[in-house]
């Protein structure tokens, strides 16, 4: 699948509310990719997350199997800590191999869920951080 994908991805607005309403585990409040890798190789993913007042955090390391998607929900990162919930972060999500990321909020911390998807902004061409 050549020419899909990108190595470098933002998610600028996370936030994942304290409160929750819905069945566990499936309607928890949550923020998750979606990463779809089209390669054959094993794509290997780094995540720091940037917050408005404290230093960033990670490297959160995951893995995606070559042609393969998988879900990974913010909540389930816990190495090297935990994020926070009720708290602003936003991502940069670095691979090895071109991936596309997808970023989606469930917030069900009220009588009636709300869910929210958009695609990540693919940096690569904009990104210069260092």
């Amino acid at each position: 699948m050549k020419g899909m994908g990108r190595n470098t991805w933002v998610v600028p607005g996370g936030w994942m509310p304290l409160a929750t309403t819905g069945r566990e585990p499936e309607f928890t409040s949550h923020d998750k990719l979606s990463i779809l890798n089209p390669s054959v190789g094993n794509a290997r993913l780094e995540i720091t997350i940037y917050y408005s007042s404290r230093e960033p955090a990670g490297p959160y390391r995951i893995s995606v199997p070559g042609r393969r998607c998988r879900q990974v929900r913010f909540n389930d990162l816990v190495d090297p800590e935990a994020i926070p919930l009720d708290t602003e972060y936003a991502a940069v999500i670095r691979s090895d191999l071109p991936v596309i990321i997808q970023f989606t909020q469930l917030n069900s911390g009220q009588a009636f869920n709300a869910v929210m998807g958009t695609i990540a902004f693919p940096a690569d061409q904009f990104l210069s951080c260092t």
